[in-house]
């Protein structure tokens, strides 16, 4: 073999993994928004989860971005572990259509896709014409690397020494091996297989070696969704052993299947002079009879996961760390899927730190009430955990807007950075409020029961309106109006009640220390109405 086909090699290669890149790329920026909401929509109905499982993998190309995706979202408590099941089936089967578009022959006109592609991203202003093209770019590049790949390894066919090592393949264990060894290292299964469809154009592998090395293909992609997993919840733990679980019985019958009977030479018969199109044939065969076969036993496998994975007393501690927003660990930041995988998990986060808000505004005014110093000491020590992941998702989202090229998810993650700001704010009110009580206490400040009645009310328009901005399932503008409507009655529940407490201080009924308090605390309450006001507003934004 000489260096200019090691070269022709390595260029193709690299061309068809761009492409394919690009190509993928192209399909999540023109559907990636439309992904989230199908499996928003998902019930537990298994047979629609197999079929939006293979629907989105056969769009973006990539089962492990797919199943990538369903870890985040399992983690994120977005979707239960036996709905993941249908998913992750469906995924399997999606990722058969890379190896079906290698196996046609389109060598000849790839590069027309591919200068067409370009023409479009390079002269056409119109984005989602420009997402169109680098679908086609992409789909001419890795058909153009795949030409050259396979070009290039036709010297191979009479080395000895390759000979040799592709001969051993015929063993189902070596070959099994080494296929999940080159898949995890590539980390694509979409790859490895068209990889080795490239040595079979070229004569190199026959499809009775092949085959043991696409059924380890499949259980090597499983390593993604593994580092992915790492730092999760135990249940979007579970979701990569029930990956792992469905391809490994999959290979273990396939492979059973090929020994004794004559499947091999049946899949040969279909396209006897077409190598790509016998792998990618024997690929959609593997996953779409495996789904069959484990369809009835789905929930079997989320228990047996369970089983494999107790819960454990661990993972019940509360710490002061980010539960729900996890870097994707194997996965970069401008992967496919990484984005639908970050909002949600991102909203999650923020609406558990407006909890903390929610919690520390009614335990202030409670405090007040009740001069109670250890309710105080509470509310300082969850503004502290406020503080923390203010600081921490900020850092996060600051990370994440470096990558995010689209539009509509970049407008996402600064409302709820927007939001953020704001709920931190309502936490310092919260921490004035309740520090009052120290002020109160310390200078046996007392109040009338008209000024203690009116603190109640309070703190019951706080609770009112934080029950709707934590719930935002009616329609934007309805729910929007609700919660301007709540704001609007504390600015003027604050109007009326400073004239009220001016009238108390004519009467000789509050002292002038309780005025200031009061008046402070009322600039308080009425700052907190401004803040939820302006965080709902960033949230209808983008609802």
């Amino acid at each position: 073999m000489k260096i200019t086909d090691i070269l022709g090699l390595l260029g193709g290669l690299a061309l068809f993994l761009y492409g394919m890149q690009m190509m993928g790329q192209g399909l999540e920026a023109a559907a990636g928004n439309k992904m989230k909401q199908l499996l928003e929509k998902l019930t537990a109905n298994r047979f629609m989860g197999v079929a939006v499982g293979a629907g989105i993998t056969a769009v973006i190309q990539s089962s492990s971005a797919t199943t990538v995706m369903v870890v985040g979202f399992v983690n994120s408590g977005m979707m239960n572990l036996r709905q993941a099941v249908w998913i992750i089936m469906g995924a399997n089967i999606g990722t058969t259509i890379t190896g079906q578009l290698i196996a046609l022959d389109v060598g000849a006109i790839a590069p027309l896709f591919a200068f067409a592609g370009v023409a479009m991203v390079t002269f056409v202003k119109n984005q989602k014409a420009q997402h169109i093209g680098e679908i086609l770019a992409g789909l001419g590049i890795l058909f153009i690397g795949m030409e050259m790949m396979s070009e290039a390894m036709l010297p191979l066919r009479e080395l000895p020494a390759f000979i040799d090592l592709i001969t051993k393949f015929s063993n189902p264990l070596i070959g099994i091996l080494a296929g999940a060894l080159f898949t995890a290292v590539i980390q694509s299964s979409s790859a490895s297989v068209g990889i080795l469809q490239a040595l079979a154009t070229s004569g190199v592998i026959g499809l009775p070696s092949a085959v043991y090395v696409l059924f380890g293909q499949n259980i090597g992609t499983c390593i993604t969704a593994v580092l992915a997993s790492i730092g999760t919840s135990r249940n979007a733990k579970r979701t990569t052993v029930i990956h792992l679980m469905f391809n490994i019985i999959g290979t273990i019958v396939f492979t059973i299947i090929c020994m004794v009977t004559p499947l091999v030479s049946l899949v040969e018969s279909f396209t006897p002079y077409g190598p790509a199109a016998q792998i990618a044939n024997m690929h959609t065969l593997f996953n779409i009879v495996t789904t069959l076969l484990l369809l009835p036993l789905g929930t079997n496998l989320a228990s047996l996961a369970e089983k494999i994975l107790p819960d454990r007393e661990e993972d019940m501690e509360e710490g002061m760390s980010l539960r729900y927003l996890k870097s994707v660990n194997g996965v970069s930041e401008s992967g496919i899927g990484y984005s639908a995988i970050y909002i949600e998990q991102l909203q999650q986060e923020v609406f558990r730190m407006m909890n903390m808000a929610k919690k520390n505004v009614h335990d202030s005014f409670q405090a007040f009430l009740d001069s109670d110093i250890k309710i105080m000491e509470n509310v300082e020590k969850r503004e502290e955990y406020i503080d923390f992941l203010n600081k921490e998702i900020s850092c996060s989202i600051s990370k994440m807007l470096v990558y995010e090229t689209n539009e509509k998810s970049s407008e996402t993650i600064s409302a709820y950075f927007n939001a953020l700001g704001n709920i931190e704010r309502i936490g310092d009110h919260a921490v004035n409020i309740s520090g009052y009580t120290k002020i109160k206490s310390e200078n046996q400040i007392i109040y009338s029961e008209g000024a203690k009645k009116e603190i109640e009310e309070m703190q019951q328009v706080c609770g009112e309106i934080f029950a709707y901005l934590e719930e935002p399932k009616l329609e934007t503008v309805t729910w929007l109006s609700k919660i301007s409507a709540l704001e609007q009655k504390i600015d003027d529940m604050t109007v009326k009640y400073r004239e009220l407490h001016i009238e108390r201080m004519k009467q000789g009924v509050c002292s002038e220390e309780a005025c200031i308090l009061y008046s402070e605390m009322l600039t308080d309450f009425e700052r907190i109405g401004d803040h939820v006001l302006n965080i709902a507003q960033e949230i209808a934004a983008v609802k």
